[in-house]
């Protein structure tokens, strides 16, 4: 007899403390919330031109610069939008004249295309890598902008950030491997990244991380008679956040949730601890599909596969898509495969904030689930 997809209960003792394994927006600490709510009164509905909302945005910088340990001259920007506004406004305040993109997934291929549709830009030099993998740098004269992207959060590759034997500004997307993935600060101008991941947060914000060759870049491309509407000008959010504050009204909320996230991870231990969390899920998670005989990692090396946002195919005759829809029935949500990629997969987030415990709960879930569904 066939059991229905909305037949199957988990077993209590089964489950996570907490089911949230989506790959962003990412799960939320409830200590967060918590001080949020009890703090809302003196912060939501005020101004963000006004000393508690700035101080909350230099908290914001410091802690990041003190996470990465940036260098002298290094800043941090904020803009809003997210990540994708950002993708705009580096091609109108970043590149200069011809960037090089590695294409090996779903995002790093829109910023590509991103570049490719602006009229004023030479059409860039794309090296595409097939999904599961990721391809390297090639260092050329002609190129003055590398767009690299350390975790490609449609796949789940990751990859280390180098820079190449050239004058190009490095411009890293960190969407889904910042606070969560170690990276060498040197080796790029710009690391930008959305707060709904691993900083535990909301989303409709970006954050740089610029070099001071970044910040000469958008300080001498804001001086020539480009036009960049105010909302996407590098030159404007570089401004503002001198002096602590975003160029339009952003979300109270997600800089607070930010700033919480941030002084969580500086005092347990910093960037180290946070990747060495993660590294402790993945290991968790991987170590079970190989040893599953339906479940195995998409990224075959095992060097490029993501510990923040894990890719787990299945047997063509398990379907993941209804182990997702149990899952999530039974409180464990969002550990759909990317819906472009239309593989027979669950993608499961291991963000620094979720325990291991829960990790292994899942395996057990999962496990319980295909039992049932081939029972």
């Amino acid at each position: 007899m066939t059991i229905s997809v909305s037949d199957i209960r988990i077993p209590a003792n089964l489950l996570p403390s907490d089911g949230r394994f989506g790959s962003g927006p990412a799960k939320v600490r409830n200590e967060a919330v918590a001080d949020l709510a009890a703090g809302a009164a003196s912060l939501l509905g005020t101004s963000h031109r006004q000393p508690p909302v700035k101080h909350l945005v230099r908290g914001v910088q410091e802690g990041l610069a003190d996470l990465y340990g940036l260098p002298a001259g290094y800043e941090v920007l904020l803009g809003n939008g997210g990540a994708t506004a950002f993708w705009d406004a580096a091609a109108l305040g970043l590149v200069e004249r011809k960037s090089q993109h590695l294409s090996f997934g779903v995002f790093s291929a829109k910023f590509a295309a991103v570049i490719a549709g602006v009229p004023h830009l030479e059409a860039p030099e794309v090296i595409v890598a097939e999904h599961g993998t990721h391809p390297l740098s090639v260092a050329s004269a002609d190129v003055d902008t590398y767009a690299l992207t350390h975790n490609e959060t449609s796949t789940g590759v990751c990859m280390e950030i180098r820079r190449p034997d050239s004058a190009g500004l490095v411009v890293v997307d960190a969407t889904s491997a910042a606070g969560a993935v170690r990276v060498d600060v040197r080796q790029f101008d710009v690391y930008y990244f959305s707060p709904q991941k691993a900083f535990g947060s909301d989303g409709g914000l970006w954050v740089a991380l610029c070099s001071p060759a970044a910040i000469d870049r958008i300080e001498r491309l804001a001086s020539t008679d480009r036009y960049v509407p105010s909302f996407l000008s590098l030159r404007l959010a570089l401004e503002n956040s001198r002096q602590f504050q975003t160029y339009n009204t952003p979300a109270l909320a997600t800089i607070f949730l930010l700033h919480h996230q941030i002084d969580w991870m500086r005092t347990a231990g910093g960037l180290e601890w946070a990747a060495s969390r993660c590294d402790r899920n993945a290991s968790v998670l991987y170590e079970w599909a190989d040893r599953s005989d339906f479940a195995f990692p998409f990224v075959g090396e095992p060097i490029e596969r993501s510990p923040v946002t894990a890719t787990i195919d299945f047997d063509p005759s398990v379907p993941a898509s209804a182990v997702a829809s149990v899952l999530r029935a039974n409180g464990m949500v969002d550990t759909e495969s990317y819906r472009k990629l239309g593989r027979n997969q669950l993608r499961i987030g291991l963000w620094p904030a979720i325990e291991a415990g829960d990790v292994e709960a899942l395996t057990r879930s999962i496990d319980y689930v295909v039992g049932r569904l081939g029972s």
